[in-house]
């Protein structure tokens, strides 16, 4: 593998990262009823754990319900189930045709929680970046020991930390929106 193609690795890998970040962020509520809030709850179907969107629809009503309609009047209780295991602080309320949940208001110091856990969440992406740069810097450092010119090293190793510096910038960007999403009321 030449300097390029690990570079374009490390691009992917910091793609990657990006990607799992902001469908992390998706997942974090914030007041408003959305369908991708539950974007990670599983299901039991028949003994196999699936993800809620392929056994029901999900809709948001209004601003503070979403209705889930199984497609299979069964799994009503199994999709109730497992959204009070999702620990995200959701009560569904079955109505023997669907699941409705209500969203109830974000107090100020939840706000301020979920603020912390998406900084977290950014603080992860972060280190991936930043595993990624050491990854292309190490290689690069080893192809100059090995005769690539010292010069074009260097120069190699600016664009490596140009494109790291831009992926930050990126997940700033991501997480200043989240957070002025999360504490507007």
């Amino acid at each position: 593998m030449d300097i390029d193609g690990m570079i374009a690795k490390g691009k992917s890998e910091m793609d990657a990262a990006l990607e799992h970040l902001r469908s992390e962020l998706v997942k974090i509520r914030t007041g408003k009823a959305s369908p991708s809030m539950l974007s990670g709850v599983m299901v039991d179907y028949y003994g196999a754990p699936t993800a809620l969107e392929q056994v029901a629809n999900i809709t948001a009503v209004d601003s503070k319900t979403i209705s889930i309609q199984a497609w299979e009047k069964k799994m009503l209780g199994e999709i109730e189930k497992a959204i009070f295991q999702s620990n995200m602080g959701l009560t569904p309320m079955n109505d023997g045709e669907n699941v409705r949940i209500t969203i109830p208001p974000l107090t100020e110091e939840r706000r301020r929680d979920l603020v912390k856990q998406c900084k977290g969440l950014a603080e992860e992406a972060k280190i991936s970046l930043r595993t990624a740069r050491q990854k292309m810097m190490d290689f690069v450092k080893k192809e100059v020991k090995a005769g690539y010119p010292e010069d074009a090293g260097k120069k190699q190793e600016a664009s490596i930390q140009d494109i790291v510096k831009s992926y930050g910038a990126d997940i700033e960007k991501m997480l200043d929106a989240k957070e002025k999403e999360v504490m507007t009321v």
